[in-house]
């Protein structure tokens, strides 16, 4: 299953962008090290310059600092909140919906209702509600600040419910099949059922469960710069498009500012979703069988078509 996997054609493809923007996150200091320009530098002889002019690759802002150095720094901020708040949203989607859906009784009335109310809310707005409050009293000036962390808890913290339903409706599925009572008949504990019997064949959809949560994590960071919670001292693809906002880049223009980092943002989300395909051809049979019916009508009408141009 793994192999067929990573042979699938969309899924490397997703990887290998996938790849190389954690690769710009984690070795972004040493790739704008050896350019030997800081995100901060000002060059006064090429403000708010076009691309491709003053050796600016990707241009400059209106204050004149390199919009390619930037968009390599801005991808650790940008990246690190997407995985901080995917890995919390999908850690507390795993613990309440596989709790719910397994246990049962009441504790599964309590934790569904308790999802079905978080569910309900409109997470974005409280994220930003609650946001503003906290870096209200850490903020400097117009424009509130707060750090990546708390950042990444609070979009975390409103993205589980969805996931929590459905891993519960998986688990009440999972719970009734035959392997699964097999093991109860044998007297093994819950805790072992979770972890051997139920949560290996729940990989799959938890895997695709977090690729998503780190998306909306970066989107919804983007969002929050875009709307005036910026991350203090910290330059994101978000803070970023912020900037280029509050400035008038489009009115002015200015393009690049702008367009570079949300097509960075783009490019995580379709290379997740590339990602997605595969495992949802993975770990889905009725795609399975699709796709290779698929593949054999086109095989057979290959061959047709070549026995008529031979004859």
């Amino acid at each position: 299953m793994f192999t067929g996997f990573l042979a699938n054609r969309r899924v490397q493809v997703g990887i290998a962008m996938l790849a190389f923007f954690v690769i710009l996150a984690l070795f972004g200091n040493l790739i704008i090290s050896a350019i030997g320009i800081s995100p901060f530098d000002v060059d006064y002889d090429y403000l708010h310059t076009p691309p491709l002019e003053g050796g600016h690759v990707l241009g400059t802002t209106i204050s004149g600092q390199d919009v390619l150095v930037q968009t390599i720094a801005g991808a650790r901020g940008s990246i690190t909140v997407g995985v901080l708040s995917g890995i919390l949203a999908t850690v507390v989607a795993a613990i309440v919906g596989v709790t719910s859906g397994f246990i049962g009784g009441v504790a599964d009335h309590t934790l569904n209702g308790f999802t079905n109310v978080v569910l309900t809310l409109p997470s974005f707005a409280l994220t930003l509600i609650v946001a503003g409050y906290i870096s209200a009293s850490g903020g400097t000036g117009d424009q509130p600040a707060l750090g990546l962390l708390v950042m990444a808890v609070l979009i975390g913290a409103f993205e589980w419910p969805g996931g929590a339903r459905y891993l519960r409706s998986q688990t009440l599925s999972l719970r009734s099949r035959d392997f699964s009572m097999a093991t109860k008949l044998l007297g093994e504990s819950q805790w072992r059922q979770v972890f051997v019997e139920v949560l290996p064949h729940l990989v799959g959809i938890i895997s695709a469960m977090f690729l998503r949560a780190v998306v909306a994590g970066i989107f919804a960071e983007a969002g929050l710069n875009f709307l005036g919670i910026s991350t203090q001292g910290v330059i994101s693809w978000g803070t970023m498009i912020s900037n280029a906002q509050s400035q008038g880049a489009m009115s002015y223009g200015w393009w690049w500012w702008i367009v570079t980092p949300g097509l960075c943002i783009a490019l995580v989300g379709t290379a997740t979703a590339l990602i997605n395909f595969g495992l949802d051809e993975v770990t889905n049979p009725k795609l399975r069988t699709a796709n290779r019916s698929i593949v054999k009508r086109f095989e057979r009408r290959q061959r047709r078509l070549a026995a008529e141009a031979n004859a």
